[in-house]
C-alpha cells in the first residue's frame, strides 16, 4: 500500500468513526504502529485530523465539508480514471471551464498538454496550468479564494463567468442525487457553480461514486441540467438508473 493510499484509508477511518487508536489503524492498514504514528503526525500537520494521545480524532462537524488536504488522499486511482475519461470527451480546440475540487485538479493535469483553452476556478489548478509551459491556453478569472480550499468565489468570479461562454464546463460536486440534484456545502461555492453551468453549452460532472446518492447543504441545479456524469463503480446502481432515466448520460470507469 502506498503512502497516499494509507493516508487516505486512515483519514476515512478517523472521519467515519470520529476517532481511532494507533493500534486500530495499524490493524486496518497492515502497517507498523511506528509508521501509523508518523502518518498521524503528517495528517495532523495538514489539518486533516487532530492528534490525541494514543491515536487521532476527526476535526469535522457533521455535514461539514472535508478539507482539501484530506480529499486529495481519497480515491486517488478512481479520480485519475475519471479524469482520463472526462478528457476523452473534450475535443481539441474547445474552451473548457474547470470547477474547483480534487477530481477537477486531476483533469487539469491532463488538459495541460491539450490544445484547449481552460479557465480554472481554483488556485491549485491555476498554479498547475501556469507553473510549467504546456499546450493549453490558460484564462484566469477574478475572485476571492476560500480559505484552505482555494476555490474562487465572489462577485469578480461571477462577473468573469457572465462575460464568457464555454463549450464544456467540467464540474465537481459535494453531493449528487436524482431527487436533490447537484449540491454544495458552501453557499458562495453553490452560486459560482450555478453561474458556471449557465455559461456552458455542455456540462460534464466528474465525481467519485461516494458522492452519488448524497446531498449537501446548498442546491446548485437539478440533475437534468447535467449532460454527462463520469463516475466510478462505487456509485449506487439505483441512483445511476434514476439519473439515466432523467436524461443524464452516465459513464462508469
Amino acid at each position: 500500500m502506498s503512502n497516499a493510499d494509507r493516508h487516505g484509508l486512515i483519514a476515512k477511518a478517523v472521519r467515519d468513526s470520529g476517532g481511532a487508536t494507533v493500534q486500530e489503524l495499524a490493524e486496518l492498514t497492515g502497517a507498523s504502529e511506528m509508521t501509523i504514528r508518523r502518518d498521524l503526525d503528517t495528517l495532523a500537520a495538514q489539518g486533516v485530523l487532530e492528534r490525541v494521545r494514543g491515536g487521532a480524532r476527526t476535526l469535522l462537524l457533521r455535514g461539514e465539508e472535508p478539507p482539501f488536504a484530506l480529499r486529495t488522499n481519497e480515491s486517488v486511482d478512481a479520480k485519475r480514471r475519471i479524469a482520463a475519461e472526462v478528457c476523452s470527451l473534450v475535443a481539441d480546440g474547445e474552451s473548457v471551464l474547470l470547477d474547483s475540487g480534487t477530481t477537477c485538479l486531476e483533469v487539469a493535469r491532463l488538459l495541460r498538454e491539450r490544445p484547449v483553452t481552460v479557465m480554472p476556478l481554483s488556485l491549485q489548478a491555476i498554479h498547475l496550468l501556469g507553473a510549467t509551459p504546456g499546450t493549453a491556453t490558460l484564462v484566469v478569472p477574478g475572485g476571492q479564494p476560500r480559505a484552505a480550499e482555494g476555490a474562487l468565489t465572489g462577485p469578480l468570479t461571477l462577473a468573469s463567468l457572465a462575460a464568457l461562454r464555454f463549450d464544456t464546463a467540467v464540474m465537481g460536486c459535494c453531493g449528487l442525487s436524482a431527487a436533490d440534484g447537484l449540491t454544495a456545502y458552501d453557499l458562495d461555492d453553490a452560486a459560482v457553480k450555478k453561474a458556471a453551468i449557465a455559461s456552458a453549452r455542455r456540462v460534464v460532472l466528474a465525481t467519485d461514486g461516494s458522492k452519488v446518492g448524497h446531498s449537501a447543504f446548498a442546491r446548485v441545479c437539478p440533475s437534468t441540467a447535467l449532460h454527462t456524469l463520469v463516475t466510478d463503480a462505487g456509485a449506487p446502481a439505483d441512483e445511476v438508473a434514476a439519473l439515466e432515466s432523467g436524461g443524464t448520460i452516465v459513464k462508469t470507469v
